[in-house]
């Protein structure tokens, strides 16, 4: 067996010296959003630490895997071709010691795109992740098992499900029938429906159907 005993210090050096990165980053929006590393951050703390103990580490191979979707979408303003591209890539990186010692490391990542970035969002996640598991690196707040044990946190009450859109004057009909005029290329105005709908409630559910 080769010895790379110059290889594995150093990477429980990088290991020691990376302890946590932060989620600084929101991903998404609204209720939806959620906090996640950037991949910035992980390049840099991490690329430091490897610069500092002779690591560099380098991709080999990439297997990519493509799916494209692609629909019709028609509103007031006509018809307009959509498509959506899934990209999902398995990786392998040489992490190579200035020892001259290596061993391949290996990633996986997925990305979505509707033109052509899904292949550099897939293979940047793969990266972004190969780089953390390898360094063994947590992120996000560090919670002390002593303190917090899960049958010590109060379990919140499960919300009930709330309606997207709440008729406020008129039952269901009314809002198919409105559907129906959209999905005709009909024009509806915030005016009339004011008479079926609260408009602050579902003011942004409208927006996404591009009546406005």
């Amino acid at each position: 067996m080769e010895n790379k005993a110059n290889l594995y210090k150093a990477i429980l050096k990088v290991m020691k010296a990376v302890k946590n990165i932060d989620k600084s980053m929101t991903v998404g929006s609204g209720a939806n959003s959620y906090k996640g590393v950037a991949d910035k951050d992980v390049k840099y703390q991490i690329g430091k630490a490897m610069e500092e103990n002779g690591l560099a580490m380098i991709p080999i191979e990439v297997k990519p895997t493509l799916q494209i979707e692609r629909w019709e979408e028609t509103n007031q303003y006509g018809t307009k071709n959509k498509q959506q591209v899934f990209t999902e890539v398995t990786t392998k990186y040489l992490l190579i010691h200035e020892s001259g010692e290596s061993i391949e490391v290996v990633g996986y990542g997925h990305g979505v795109d509707t033109q052509d970035k899904a292949a550099g969002k897939a293979t940047t996640y793969a990266l972004k992740y190969a780089l953390l598991y390898t360094f063994m690196v947590p992120t996000g707040e560090i919670l002390d098992s002593d303190k917090d044990h899960s049958d010590t946190i109060e379990t919140p009450p499960a919300k009930k499900p709330e309606q997207k859109l709440r008729i406020l004057k008129y039952g269901s009909k009314q809002w198919d029938q409105l559907t129906e005029r959209i999905g005709k290329g009909e024009t509806i105005t915030k005016e009339e429906l004011k008479k079926y709908f609260e408009i602050t409630e579902v003011e942004k559910e409208l927006e996404t159907l591009n009546i406005f």
